[in-house]
């Protein structure tokens, strides 16, 4: 029986598992499991390890253990080396620990057209605004800036990956939320975001990774104001089909993917 599950602390909450299960049924990989794995940071490492031993084949990893499923593997791909964190491990023979990061594509793959020739800007200095950052750059963005409350980390995403540092949020083409907030109703994205809810419309798209069973209030403003909006959960779902693939090699059911994730849950974040 292959095994696959997502390594997170707390994890309780995550789509995932409906998401690759629902794949699994529609491809009649009957065998298969995806589970929650709820590992505090100071088991991390010695949990992964032991994984292949009871038949698991890949995991996927999410907060906090990220840059730990990076350290820890043996082989990883450039793109995960150049954003520092991983988001899949895959096992090989002998227990060795491939890992990826698929929060970088999956966020092209989830984008209505090619950021190829646009600017872009990002709110946020984490992770997963190292994750966008480097994909829209890869992608071939004309220009990506990067605004965030604390001002050295995004100095410091920009001098590893490349972008431009701003003072305060400016007009794009593609404006990308990789921040938590909006997991909380009582969040104010325009006061906590720096962003003017009447400038709205100087971004033509909108991609917020935070997400939940209800829109969030940068969403619903943006629709509101007349852009096309892209949720967390449609980026979880391109992220996840691209494990998906990587761990059964088959074609990811794109639609089966998506209205498993679809359920009701709480506010998340994609990363």
């Amino acid at each position: 029986m292959p095994l696959c599950g997502v390594l997170g602390w707390p994890v309780r909450h995550s789509r995932s598992p409906a998401m690759h299960e629902a794949g699994y049924a529609a491809l009649g990989l009957e065998d298969w499991r995806y589970q929650l794995l709820p590992v505090p940071p100071e088991l991390f490492e010695e949990t992964v390890r032991a994984l292949p031993a009871v038949g698991f084949v890949g995991a996927n990893a999410t907060i906090p253990h990220k840059e730990a499923a990076l350290a820890l593997a043996d082989e990883a791909t450039p793109r995960a080396r150049a954003i520092g964190a991983a988001n899949t491990l895959s096992f090989a023979a002998g227990g060795r620990i491939h890992a990826d990061n698929t929060d970088a594509p999956g966020l092209i793959d989830a984008l209505p057209r090619s950021p190829s020739g646009q600017r872009a800007l990002v709110l946020g200095a984490g992770g997963t605004a190292r994750a966008a950052v480097w994909a829209l750059l890869d992608a071939g963005a004309a220009e990506v800036m990067v605004w965030n409350r604390t001002r050295a980390r995004a100095e410091a995403l920009c001098a590893a990956l490349g972008g431009r540092v701003v003072k305060a949020p400016e007009p794009a083409d593609l404006l990308v939320n990789t921040t938590s907030v909006g997991l909380h109703p009582s969040d104010d994205p325009f006061k906590e975001l720096a962003l003017d809810a009447d400038g709205l419309d100087g971004y033509p798209c909108l991609v917020d990774l935070v997400y939940g069973s209800a829109p969030t209030a940068l969403t619903a403003a943006a629709r509101a104001a007349g852009c096309e909006v892209v949720d967390g959960l449609e980026v979880l779902v391109r992220q996840g089909a691209r494990s998906f693939e990587r761990w059964t090699g088959r074609s990811a059911p794109l639609d089966v993917l998506r209205a498993a994730a679809r359920g009701d849950g709480a506010g998340q974040h994609a990363g």
